[in-house]
């Protein structure tokens, strides 16, 4: 019975909100009220918080003399590897942003530590190698690109699975 009547106050409520009633006011004939009104149209920018462009870069450095090996050409590999790991953690930024942690101890008015802590946490796929090459006498520098469809793949990816986590 309860459905019924709800039922039966939407469809009045639905039947009610069809109907208008047009008085002309004082002054005014009904003609000039049956002419469509003047569209106006205003025109708004909107400015995006990250600057689009067709891709993004990351470039990522290592130093060959610290890598863990007694033979030299195994170090230049070991710091190509090291400088694109480091490329790749520069796009994973740029894509998904960065954690940042940060704790300040005040006492006497005066600072006694600042502590903070970074984490960068993503996937990337499809970026592309542009250069690898030696800087100065012991640094590799690796610079890599990332297509901005994918960004906006991953990005899509990502809050999708932030959404679904959420429910």
């Amino acid at each position: 019975m309860r459905n019924m009547v709800s039922l039966a106050a939407m469809a009045m409520v639905v039947m009610v909100s069809g109907c208008s009633v047009t008085m002309t006011p004082p002054g005014q004939n009904a003609a000039a009220l049956m002419q469509p009104p003047v569209e106006t149209r205003v025109e708004t920018k909107v400015v995006p918080v990250v600057e689009r462009r067709s891709a993004i870069r990351s470039t990522g450095y290592a130093v060959i003399s610290v890598q863990p090996s007694d033979v030299d050409a195994q170090q230049r590999l070991l710091a190509i590897r090291a400088s694109k790991l480091d490329a790749y953690r520069g796009l994973t930024e740029q894509v998904y942003g960065q954690y940042l942690d940060a704790t300040t101890t005040v006492a006497d008015m005066a600072v006694l530590s600042d502590t903070f802590r970074t984490q960068v946490e993503g996937v990337i796929y499809g970026a592309k190698v542009v250069s690898i090459a030696p800087v100065g006498e012991d640094t590799y520098e690796t610079t890599m690109s990332l297509d901005q469809t994918v960004v906006d793949d991953l990005r899509a990816l990502y809050l999708a699975s932030l959404a679904s986590n959420r429910s």
